[in-house]
């Protein structure tokens, strides 16, 4: 069987989550990973040194450089013709690239996948995670989306690919990037990060998060939040933990202020250790942490920060 990766990337580096996706597509057949980019001979290279990888197909044009759905559909659906298995991780990148390729493959898509039970049997999440379905594809073509939490990255070192040129597809021109909001922080990126703290509705405010801040810097964890902080204009976007933002799987997570809503649950309930901080000791949160703490978060965090 032959496996199609789509990797990720920024065209200096290969993405992290592409690595957890490798690690799945390993079990499944020869892996091939596709980069399309511009200026992104580096990732090409990169991705040629995994371990597991038999190939590397580099596609480079300029209508690639933002890693545009629209522009990269074109491209991958005449290059799984060769394929068994097209596979990308379940990131904002993958939910917005694979429909459209299955789409175009009239195949069904079997998303965030965190198992592989055999070359026609997947299982993964419904239910926001409160239940895990097992399903056999009949599809000549099977088309995937990887958990990344549930997958150990490959390993960077240790393989010797071969890098392929692709020629690339014509340029579609339908859409156009007009810019990007991005945060900036010295922090771990948050769906890699060993230790998050993440704040809740009961932080308060945007300001008042200036006391998650402080604790994930003592810990030298990155920072995460519900979807209610987020909502509420807290923290960005990019920082919100749940079945609507991030999957993550660290090995500590701690939750303050956070009642434990079921779709935020769905995003973090995998943590080796879950620590929760709340006031309300009905809150559901405690229900999945390993150890609780029912208190005032404004009393007790700042002590435990300075206690490190």
């Amino acid at each position: 069987m032959s496996v199609l990766v789509i990797a990720e990337h920024d065209n200096s580096e290969l993405k992290s989550a592409t690595l957890n996706a490798i690690t799945a597509a390993k079990e499944l057949g020869d892996v091939t990973v596709l980069v399309a980019g511009s200026g992104s001979q580096s990732v090409a290279d990169a991705a040629a040194q995994v371990a597991g990888v038999s190939a590397v197909l580099h596609s480079d044009a300029a209508h690639y450089e933002n890693g545009i759905a629209e522009e990269l559909t074109p491209l991958v659906v005449s290059t799984a013709a060769s394929f068994d298995y097209v596979i990308t991780a379940a990131t904002t990148f993958g939910k917005n690239l694979l429909p459209r390729v299955s789409a175009l493959l009239d195949v069904e898509q079997i998303s965030d996948v965190t198992s592989v039970v055999s070359a026609d049997t997947f299982v993964h999440p419904v239910y926001a995670g409160n239940a895990l379905e097992t399903v056999q594809s009949s599809d000549a073509k099977k088309v995937l989306t990887i958990r990344t939490t549930a997958f150990e990255a490959a390993e960077t070192t240790g393989g010797s690919a071969s890098v392929e040129a692709l020629a690339a597809s014509d340029a579609v021109g339908t859409v156009t990037l007009v810019g990007r909001e991005l945060t900036v922080s010295n922090r771990p990126e948050l769906g890699a990060a060993e230790v998050i703290v993440s704040g809740g509705r009961g932080v308060g405010s945007a300001e008042n998060f200036a006391i998650i801040e402080a604790l994930a810097d003592k810990l030298g964890a990155a920072v995460g939040a519900s979807r209610a902080a987020v909502d509420a204009g807290y923290v960005p976007n990019d920082y919100q933990v749940g079945q609507t933002g991030k999957v993550v799987a660290p090995s500590l997570y701690i939750a303050i202020g956070i009642s434990g809503a079921i779709q935020h649950l769905a995003g973090m309930k995998d943590s080796k250790v879950i620590v929760a901080i709340n006031k309300d000791e009905d809150a559901p949160i405690f229900q999945v942490a390993d150890y609780g703490l029912v208190a005032d978060l404004f009393d007790v965090v700042p002590e435990m920060t300075g206690a490190l």
